[in-house]
C-alpha cells in the first residue's frame, strides 16, 4: 500500500510539472534550441527531485561520462534513462522513432532539441538520411544517443540488438561508449521501487571494426555490465 501510495504521489508530481512547463515554456520552440536544451534538463532534474523525495529513489554515475563527438549506445529500461542521459550527456541528440515527435509538446521540444527521427519503414534510406544527420550533430562537437535494441526490456530479458546502431557506428565513423544500468529493477511502470539506480559508462569501442565484431564486442560490455549491476 506504501509502495503504491508514494508511486501514485510521484506520478501527480511529474504530470504537474510536465504540464505546467510545457504550457509556460511552449514559447521557447520559437527561440534558438539551447533554449529548449535548457528546459528538458529543468524538466529532467525537478522529475528525479519528486522521485527522491516520494519514492526514495536515487542514482548513481558509474565511470566517465563521454565529451564531445562520441556514439553512446545504452541499454534501455524505462523512462529514466532518457532523462538521466539527456542530464548527464552534454547535449546528446537521441535516436527514436519518429512517430515520438508527432505526440503534442513531448515531440515538438524533442525536435527542436535536435533528434534522430528513424523511419523503420524506409529501409537502407532510412539508414542513410539517420547517418547524414549524425555526422551533422558530430560536427558539432556533440554524442548521439541511441538504444540499440530499439526498445525498453525488462530486467534479465533476453537480448535484442538491432543492426542500426552498426551502420551508425561504420558511417559516422565516431567512437562507440557501451552504456549499462539497471532503472528496470527500481522504475517499473507505475511502481517505483526504492533504492539507487546506476548508470556506467564502459570501455570506448574504437571505430573501424567490422559490423559483427562490433555488434558482438557492443552486446557482449553491455549485456555484461548490465547483469552485475542486477540484483
Amino acid at each position: 500500500m506504501i509502495l503504491w501510495l508514494r508511486s501514485a504521489l510521484f506520478m501527480l508530481w511529474f504530470l504537474l510539472i510536465t504540464i505546467i512547463l510545457s504550457l509556460i515554456f511552449l514559447p521557447v520552440l520559437i527561440l534558438p534550441r539551447g533554449a529548449t536544451v535548457w528546459l528538458a534538463r529543468f524538466w529532467s532534474r525537478l522529475t528525479f527531485w519528486g522521485l527522491k523525495i516520494f519514492t526514495e529513489i536515487g542514482f548513481e554515475v558509474r565511470g566517465t561520462p563521454p565529451k564531445g563527438a562520441v556514439l553512446v549506445a545504452s541499454k534501455h529500461m524505462s523512462m529514466w534513462d532518457t532523462m538521466a542521459l539527456y542530464l548527464v550527456l552534454d547535449q546528446p541528440a537521441i535516436v527514436l522513432k519518429r512517430e515520438l515527435l508527432r505526440i503534442p509538446f513531448y515531440g515538438w521540444f524533442v525536435w527542436k532539441a535536435t533528434a534522430i527521427a528513424i523511419d523503420r519503414a524506409a529501409g537502407a534510406g532510412a539508414l542513410r538520411k539517420m547517418a547524414g544527420s549524425a555526422r551533422d550533430v558530430l560536427n558539432q562537437g556533440r554524442p548521439i544517443l541511441i538504444f540499440p535494441e530499439g526498445t525498453r526490456k525488462k530486467p534479465g530479458a533476453a537480448p535484442d540488438y538491432k543492426p542500426g546502431v552498426a551502420g551508425l557506428y561504420a558511417l559516422s565513423g565516431a567512437t562507440c561508449v557501451p552504456a549499462a544500468l539497471n532503472s528496470g529493477v527500481y522504475w517499473t511502470g507505475f511502481l517505483k521501487r526504492p533504492g539507487t539506480i546506476v548508470l556506467e559508462f564502459l570501455e570506448p569501442i574504437a571505430p573501424g571494426l567490422k559490423r559483427d565484431a562490433f555488434m558482438a564486442l557492443l552486446e557482449s560490455r553491455i549485456e555484461t555490465a548490465t547483469n552485475r549491476l542486477l540484483p
